[in-house]
């Protein structure tokens, strides 16, 4: 999430074009999740001051116990140099980065930790000991990445997916990443989500290989191999966001002008899209991926604390909710 406005922006430009205080609605579901009982999350690598700072604060938000797995003395240094204190906090003793993530998922094996939380180091690092075969973290579900954006521009909440993981997703591998953005909207009380499939055009085009793959994902849904949502596309981002711009093309859809979640066509469209909400929109985000045993928080070295928090939150939220399904 970005930094507040300052004080003496007026409150109506503060809102934006939707009415609200930028960060709101993540900011709702921060204060949501504080009813609910903390969970246990494995921190690894938090060898600078943002992923520690970020660790923290979501522990003194009654959201996560940290576990700081890496190595103690980097950790202190760290925590000494930001004023941060580590007073009642665990930390787990790995001695450089590779470790730290290999001891992280080995502890979420053991039951010790009911999610994980990307530190100082690379994304490949983590999920490299997320996906190992036979010792990793992987379930039947392919793995994903949502982010959960609050924009000014938008009347509630969007989920973009997949705009981390997936380079050039399969069809079976769109139908999870799908079936992933669902799990997370309806576990942030979302109780139907509308799921627009992008592409350029909202037509099928042979030449367009994203057309025919949002049109196969719709005869998924109707034949039950997605459930839980309405599902549209595809549909060009215009068409998908506005209502006006959907019935200026003759479109009929229930999605239209009303999603909940976006799904990009690959991992370029849908990086692009999130960052331009961000730094051309204003917009404030956390993120989330699934899809593993348990959720996996990755953060970005531009994410600020508010963020780091939110998309903590998003992890609590989710952790609850898969425990309640069994």
């Amino acid at each position: 999430m970005t930094a507040s406005s300052p004080a003496n922006t007026p409150l109506q430009m503060q809102a934006g074009a939707s009415g609200r205080k930028p960060g709101a609605l993540l900011e709702a579901i921060v204060r949501r999740a504080r009813d609910l009982p903390p969970v246990r999350m494995g921190v690894v690598h938090p060898c600078d001051a943002p992923s520690l700072q970020g660790a923290l604060a979501a522990g003194e938000n009654r959201l996560i116990l940290p576990t700081l797995i890496g190595p103690r003395g980097k950790i202190e240094a760290v925590a000494e140099a930001a004023g941060l204190s580590l007073e009642g906090v665990e930390i787990v003793e790995a001695p450089y980065s590779h470790a730290a993530a290999a001891t992280a998922v080995e502890m979420v094996r053991r039951g010790r930790l009911q999610t994980m939380m990307k530190g100082s180091l690379h994304t490949d690092e983590v999920m490299r000991a997320v996906v190992q075969e036979g010792a990793g973290l992987r379930t039947e579900r392919r793995i994903s990445h949502v982010f959960v954006i609050d924009t000014p521009g938008y009347h509630k909440l969007l989920l973009v997916t997949d705009a981390a993981i997936n380079i050039a997703p399969s069809l079976d591998d769109k139908r999870d990443i799908v079936r992933n953005a669902i799990d997370l909207a309806k576990a942030i009380g979302v109780a139907r989500p509308k799921v627009a499939i992008l592409s350029a055009v909202e037509t099928v085009e042979g030449k367009i290989p994203s057309t025919i793959e949002a049109a196969a994902l719709c005869k998924m849904a109707d034949r039950g191999q997605i459930n839980g949502a309405d599902i549209d596309g595809p549909l060009a981002f215009d068409n998908a966001i506005s209502r006006q711009a959907a019935d200026q093309k003759n479109i009929r859809s229930d999605v239209a002008g009303d999603p909940d979640i976006l799904v990009a066509p690959d991992l370029v469209a849908g990086n692009i899209l999130a960052k331009e909400l961000v730094f051309l929109a204003g917009a404030d985000t956390a993120g989330l991926v699934l899809g593993a045993r348990v959720p996996i928080v990755l953060t970005s070295r531009a994410d600020d604390v508010a963020s780091r928090v939110a998309s903590c939150a998003l992890a609590q939220v989710f952790a609850h909710r898969s425990r309640a399904q069994g």
